[in-house]
Order: structure tokens, then sequence, then C-alpha cells
């Protein structure tokens, strides 16, 4: 009986229209509710090199130089500039001059080595007349005068034995003060006397470094 069966338009006129933008949109959400994250296209070149982006080139290292003349020509190109030389040289000499440790040499280096220069900066020194002495040896050498070389070998004598036993003192007196400001330290007794002895031979104006004191200050 055809009146029992449900037409095909009533199966159709019952079911509801879907909306295309609707089934987007369900695609678009996810099984919790929320809206997928798209994916963000590409951009359309391949990422730079590390090397490339920071403008390094990269490559075999240049051969070695073969002959002398190579080698010559070599350090040539990459030596400095007879400008950049004096320069540097000034620079260097003004470090040492103001006691720098990066630019002194290993026997001028440390607060111990300062702290003796002040010592010895810090008041005149016979032994101080020791180049002026040997000069004044060297001219009655070459003197033809027996009474003149005799009285000047006399007065030489005396004054390197006064230059030895002030030398003896001073070294005494400046290791005593050196290890009693720096208790901590190991100070050799010897080294440290001989290095005030050699400071002391050394005209006030040619000392390197430059004295930080002055004569008659308290060290």
């Amino acid at each position: 009986m055809r009146f029992l069966r449900r037409s095909e338009s009533s199966d159709q006129a019952g079911q509801p229209a879907v909306d295309p933008s609707a089934a987007t949109d369900a695609e678009d959400e996810g099984t919790d509710g929320r809206p997928r994250t798209h994916t963000t296209p590409g951009k359309g070149r391949a990422t730079p090199k590390r090397r490339d982006a920071e403008g390094k080139r990269r490559g075999p290292a240049p051969p070695p130089p073969r002959t002398q003349r190579e080698a010559a020509k070599l350090a040539k190109a990459n030596r400095p500039s007879k400008e950049d030389r004096r320069a540097q040289a000034a620079e260097r000499r003004r470090r040492m001059d103001a006691g720098d440790d990066r630019v002194l040499l290993p026997r001028d280096r440390g607060k111990v080595r300062a702290h003796v220069r002040d010592i010895v900066d810090s008041r005149p020194h016979v032994i101080g007349l020791f180049l002026p002495l040997a000069a004044l040896v060297l001219v009655a050498a070459l003197v033809q005068n027996p009474v003149l070389q005799q009285y000047i070998t006399l007065f030489t004598f005396v004054m390197l034995a006064v230059m030895v036993v002030e030398g003896t003192l001073l070294g005494v007196q400046v290791l005593r003060k050196a290890r009693a400001k720096f208790p901590d330290e190991e100070i050799k007794g010897l080294p440290t006397g001989w290095y005030a002895f050699s400071r002391a031979t050394q005209p006030r104006r040619m000392r390197v470094p430059k004295p930080r004191v002055k004569r008659g200050d308290t060290v």
C-alpha cells in the first residue's frame, strides 16, 4: 500500500539543510571545540647559512711560502707601517713609565717591587753617583798626569766603599719594610736587595717605571 510508505520527497524535506560555511567551520574546530590554528605559508626562500649571514668568507687556507723570498715578501706585506710601529712603541713606553704590570719586565712586576721602588725614590742616594764616577775613572785613564790619576783613583775607592755600605744598608731596610707591609708574600732577601740597589744607582730621570713619589715623602 502506497500510503504507508514515506515518500522520498517527504524524507528529503524532513532533513535540515546543510550550510557550506557551517561545514567549513566545523572542520576548522577541533575535538575540544577550539578553532584550529592555520599553518603559516612558507616565505618562499631557503634560510641562509650562518657564514653567509655573517658575511664571512671561508675556504682553504692560502699555501705557505715555498722560498725565503716569498716568506720575506709575505712578512713585509703583513708588517705594520712605520707610523704604526712608532705609535705602538710610544704607547708601550708610556705604559711602562706609568707602571702598568702588563707591559713591565718580569723583574718590575708586582706590588712588592712597586713598594720597593717607592722606598728608593723617596730619598737621594750616594749610589746615584755611580755612573758619573765611572765616567770620572774613564777620564783619569785618558789624562797623562800621574798625580791627578792618583787622586782620582783614591777618590774612586773611597766612593766605592761608601756605595757598598749604603747599598747594603738600603737592601736591609727595604727588605724589612717590604716584609712588614706584605707579610703574606714570599719576599727573598738577595733579589729584593739587589733590585733596590740597582734602582738607586740609576739617575732619577732615567728610572723606569717613573718615580711615583717625591723626595722626602714618607713611604
